[in-house]
This record gives C-alpha cells, structure tokens and sequence, in this order.
C-alpha cells in the first residue's frame, strides 16, 4: 500500500510539472525533454540503490543522485502547487459562466503566466538546492559563545570547550574542503574538543580516506568522544554479527589511533588549580525509533549534584526526556544528531527555521530549562542529500565563565 501511495503522488507531481512546461514551450519539445530528464533523474538515483557505495548505506556516488532526484523533484512539486492552485480558481471561473448566461460557457485554459510565474518560484529551491551539493556543504561557520554558570570552577573560567558533531566521513568527496575545516577548528586553540558522534555513515572503512586529515585535531588538553546512532552498523545489513562486531570494533580502535578519548556511560575529570571539571559521555540514547544504549546513571555514577559536568550525548532528545531534571544536575549538555536537517532559514535575532523542528524541540543551538543548558550542533558532515541550504556545517566555541 505505501508503494501504491508513493506511486500514484510521484505522477500527480509529473502530471502536474508537465502540464507547466508544455504550456511554457511548444509540446513535443517540452515533452521529449520532460521525459528524458525526468528518466534519467530517475533511473540515475534507482541505479545507485544497486551499486556499491563507501559508505554501506548512504555515501558517494548515491548521495550525488539523491541530491538530484530532491533538487529536481523540490522543482515539480513547486509547480504542481502553482498548478493545482490554478485548476482551484478554473473550477470556480467555470461555476461562474454557468450561472450568468452573458459568460462564455466553456471551462477556463490554463494562463500562460500563472506556469511562468510557477517555474520562476520553484526555481529558487532547486537552484537553492543544487547549490547547498555544490558549495553550502563545506560552507563552515565557527560559532562561538560565552555560557556564564554559577557553580563553575574559579580555575575553569575561559575554558575553551569545542564542538562538532555528526562528520558522516563516506558522504565526503573533497579533501582540500575537509582539510580546511580542520585547520578551522585547530585555529580556535581550545581546550578541549568533544565529538558528539557518528564519524561514519555506517562502516569504519570510511574513514581509510579521512583518517590522515582528521588526526591532525589538536586541542591543550585532549579530544573526547562519543558513539552516534550510526557508529554502531545498524543501518547496514551485515553477512554476519562476527562481522558486524569487528567492524565496531575498527570503529572504537580508530577513534584510539587518533588520540580520541572515547567515553561509553563513564566520565573523565580534569583538573586545574586543585578543582576540577567532569567530561560525562554516554553511548547513544534516542527518542522513538533509535538505539537506547546510553546509561547517564552508570556514567555519573561516582559524580554529585555540585560538581560541575559537561555532558556528550549525541541525540538531543535525551536531555529533553532524561537530562535536564535529572538529579545528578548536567550543567551543560553537548549534542548533534539533527543536522538541523541540512535545510532551512535563520536570520540572526529574526528568524530560525527547519523542517526538523518539527520532529525535534532542540535542534540546534542553546536551549535551556531552568539552569541547565544543551547546545545542539547542526554538524560538520551531511547524509543522504549530499549539500546544505541555510543551515551550514558547525564548528561549536564554548567559552565557560
């Protein structure tokens, strides 16, 4: 049944976009080149389903063809709303005509400039769209802010505390882009860094490409990490749990490799002048559908309510549903996950909108809920559709105060 629905709205979109363009030009030519680019837009994303991809599920070259196929289709359904809209305002035009006998009696045609107008429209979100594969994917912005806390560490204030999150190594296709985003985050100096999970889509063998250019992240003190939803191979179909295993544990060996710290439900402290600042990690913990493998009671086991704690949780709905009235007292929490879906519109002190939103109530940025604070990181990588439109790569600056 959800194959026949999907079907039967696919043509209504393509009935509708092809109505559009032969109004626009002479309608053989319209046609031929309608269906010759809607095929293979098609066939091009299909075909890929069947071919091997770095990254098991999702990576190069699919990504590049489901990028298309959402371009192109954004485009269609853009005009179909045109369209349809039109057909509204027909219907009630013809209505009209029968009930005055003066009007002519025939049902309205289409009007040229309502297509022209629909094709001038819809092509913002694909052209939007086509950017985001082009340049918006590897567009990152160093967002910084000064978070003040009560109970922090004399010893601790102007800690420099970097995020990212979400780096989905198959989906990369331009070291040169990667490399620059690195030498980005190296030059902030922070502290520390903490990874808010999935460096790959699926499998560790992504990163045999990536693995030279993100093992050159420094931070002062060290680098700390956590598992996301798509770090454990979940997503993969396996030949065999043995090879599902060994591939997580290539995974946990090259986060080691690089010098990563991985926290799995256990914390770390540091110390400075004689008091101390606690790293929480916990594994992943995802409202709804995803994996539930985080533990904040067994990672704060030996921790108190007054201590100060920086805690790595990858899906931000665990604060929402767990950390932020937990008793143990997360000061700050560091997530991802969201990617702020890759899609949107924000317009500093105006306006932040995403789709995603809808299905997250944090979903990227500083939220808060009463003294206690989460930072959702938009990501520094991309899946599935292999671009970004307004809501860019992320590079996290946390300054404690």
């Amino acid at each position: 049944m959800g194959w026949i629905i999907g079907i039967s709205i696919l043509l209504i979109i393509e009935v509708y976009a092809l109505q559009a363009f032969r109004r626009l030009f002479s309608k053989l030519k319209a046609t031929i080149i309608y269906i010759v680019v809607s095929l293979l837009v098609y066939g091009l994303m299909i075909g890929s389903f069947f071919a091997k991809v770095q990254g098991g599920t999702f990576g190069q070259p699919r990504d590049l063809f489901i990028g298309l196929f959402l371009s192109v289709i954004t485009l269609k359904i853009g005009l179909l709303i045109f369209m349809f809209a039109e057909d509204i305002t027909r219907i009630f035009r013809y209505i009209y005509r029968l009930i005055f006998p003066s009007s002519k009696k025939s049902f309205p045609s289409r009007r040229k400039f309502v297509s022209q107008l629909a094709l001038g429209v819809s092509a913002i979100p694909f052209l939007s769209l086509l950017y985001g594969m082009y340049q918006g994917k590897y567009n990152y912005k160093v967002l910084k802010y000064k978070l003040e806390f009560d109970d922090l560490p004399q010893a601790f204030k102007g800690f420099k505390v970097l995020q990212i999150s979400d780096i989905h190594s198959g989906s990369f296709d331009n070291k040169d882009k990667v490399k620059y985003g690195i030498d980005l985050i190296n030059a902030q100096n922070a502290d520390i860094i903490c990874f808010t999970g999935d460096l790959v889509n699926n499998l560790a063998s992504e990163m045999n490409n990536w693995f030279d250019i993100f093992n050159q992240l420094q931070a002062k003190i060290g680098i700390y990490s956590v598992l996301g939803n798509h770090d454990y191979g979940d997503y993969h179909d396996w030949d065999t749990e043995a090879d599902k295993t060994k591939n997580f544990n290539q995974l946990l060996n090259i986060h080691k490799q690089m010098g990563w710290k991985m926290l799995r439900n256990e914390n770390v402290s540091i110390e400075k002048a004689g008091e101390k600042l606690h790293i929480v990690g916990v594994e992943n913990w995802g409202k709804g559908g995803f994996v539930k493998y985080g533990d904040i009671d067994k990672a704060s086991h030996n921790l108190n309510p007054e201590d100060f704690k920086i805690l790595m949780s990858h899906d931000p709905s665990h604060w929402d549903e767990v950390v932020k009235n937990h008793p143990k007292n997360f000061q700050i929490t560091l997530s991802g996950h969201t990617h702020g879906m890759q899609f949107g519109i924000e317009i500093p002190g105006w306006l932040k909108w995403s789709p995603v939103q809808y299905r997250y109530k944090q979903w990227a940025g500083i939220y808060k809920h009463n003294k206690r604070l989460i930072n959702v990181n938009r990501g520094f990588g991309y899946i599935a559709y292999p671009g970004r439109v307004g809501i860019w790569p992320e590079i996290t600056v946390i300054e404690l105060g």
